[in-house]
């Protein structure tokens, strides 16, 4: 079975490939836990993060921007001393502070669903790159998504880590077209 090249540098890569990358997620809270996995991210390697996910769920309470949002001053220090995690301090906090943006804009009437799929007028883009080199690591559409977001107050959210953060959550399907993922998805 034919993957994109990424897929297969690491076994841990594998699920996460042909179960969840580039799958459309309209779900708010799945939608927010794929911006805190981006954010974490940044700098560091995405096997890092997949080897990281079970333990930043569990200290992060399952992504819960509800939770996240109350988080206390006693909680954060105790985030900064869990080496199971990313103990970044500007990561931490971008978190907590995204989560409380995004409850603000639920209390606005807003969706922040709707929202992010805003920036692709709710439909996944089909790319149909051949090879890997042709896979842009940002576009006009996560430089969008970028100005929405800090508009309405969100950190740590660069067109970087929005076209990852596109990718991850299906809207923009970047299989390459060898792979056996682009048409299913």
């Amino acid at each position: 079975m034919k993957r994109c090249d990424w897929a297969t540098q690491y076994d841990i890569y594998l699920p996460y490939h042909d179960e969840e990358w580039g799958v459309p997620v309209y779900d708010e809270q799945r939608l927010f836990e794929f911006l805190i996995l981006e954010s974490m991210q940044a700098g560091l390697s995405w096997r890092l993060i997949l080897e990281r996910r079970p333990f930043l769920m569990k200290h992060f309470d399952n992504f819960q921007p509800e939770k996240i949002a109350r988080y206390s001053e006693t909680k954060y220090q105790r985030l900064l001393n869990t080496p199971e995690i990313i103990r970044n301090r500007a990561k931490i906090k971008a978190t907590i502070h995204n989560a409380k943006r995004l409850l603000n804009l639920r209390d606005n009437g807003q969706s922040f669903s709707q929202l992010l799929w805003s920036i692709v007028d709710g439909q996944p883009i089909v790319n149909h790159y051949k090879q890997q080199s042709q896979v842009p690591a940002s576009n006009h559409l996560s430089d969008a998504m970028t100005k929405l977001l800090k508009q309405h107050g969100f950190k740590f959210v660069g067109t970087t880590i929005c076209y990852s953060f596109m990718q991850a959550v299906g809207m923009v399907n970047d299989h390459l077209i060898s792979c056996f993922r682009h048409k299913e998805v």
